[in-house]
């Protein structure tokens, strides 16, 4: 029974490793929180653009202009024309992007759920989002985790999770009349706006400009080329 014992064990953690690997080769698609408003929003028929930053003090850094390109990219494959200057175009996009500073998460993997592999779960919590008002992020599988159940109990862990935002206002030009309001979030457990915004981006752009007054969960494939939309009750 003990050689026996020791094989099962020996046999469970040389897996372990492939089993990583696997979980490490099916990428997580990034999932976004979408609010998005319009009013009167015209057709791109020889529409003009420029991207500013909703922070002033975010205006002509490079960090900004790379994350603002993001948005014009997206603004010229639905019909419009970037203008050479906020000066001569028709609307203003007023662009704002952030991360928060992360909090604390306690996952504990269910005890006799199964031998080898069981999803984390938690319950959701309100969090504080980049632009200042309060969000709730529901319960949910976070990761997954390995469970000897030779070693007795469940097994806990904690890592830290960011909150990411985006906020998206169109304007008319010389009147300031606002055409467009969006907003996007996500939870994940990364920080890096490198890596965020360009998502947040995409999502904020996915079916544009939406249903107004809606708020849609946006699944994006890490290829970029599967996105699945679904609206939040």
């Amino acid at each position: 029974m003990g050689k026996f014992h020791q094989f099962g064990r020996a046999a469970k953690l040389a897996s372990v490793p492939l089993l990583l690997a696997s979980l490490a080769a099916c990428a997580t698609p990034f999932r976004a929180d979408v609010s998005r408003f319009q009013s009167q929003l015209p057709a791109p028929q020889g529409q003009t653009f420029a991207v500013v930053a909703a922070d002033p003090a975010l205006q002509g850094g490079l960090e900004f202009a790379l994350y603002a390109n993001y948005v014009a990219d997206q603004m010229q494959r639905l019909g419009y024309q970037r203008a050479s200057s906020p000066e001569t175009a028709n609307l203003l996009v007023r662009f704002n992007y952030g991360v928060d500073n992360g909090r604390t998460q306690i996952r504990s993997t269910p005890g006799f759920r199964d031998p080898f592999w069981g999803p984390w779960y938690g319950y959701g919590r309100f969090y504080r989002s980049p632009f200042g008002h309060r969000s709730y992020w529901g319960p949910g599988a976070w990761a997954y985790g390995f469970h000897d159940p030779f070693f007795g109990g469940p097994e806990i862990r904690s890592y830290t999770v960011f909150t990411s935002g985006i906020s998206l206002q169109i304007e008319q030009a010389g009147t300031g009349q606002r055409l467009f309001e969006g907003r996007a979030e996500a939870v994940s457990t990364s920080n890096r706006l490198q890596h965020l915004v360009p998502n947040l981006v995409e999502a904020m752009f996915t079916d544009f400009p939406g249903n107004s007054g809606e708020t849609v969960r946006i699944s994006i494939a890490p290829e970029g080329d599967r996105r699945t939309v679904r609206p939040i009750r």
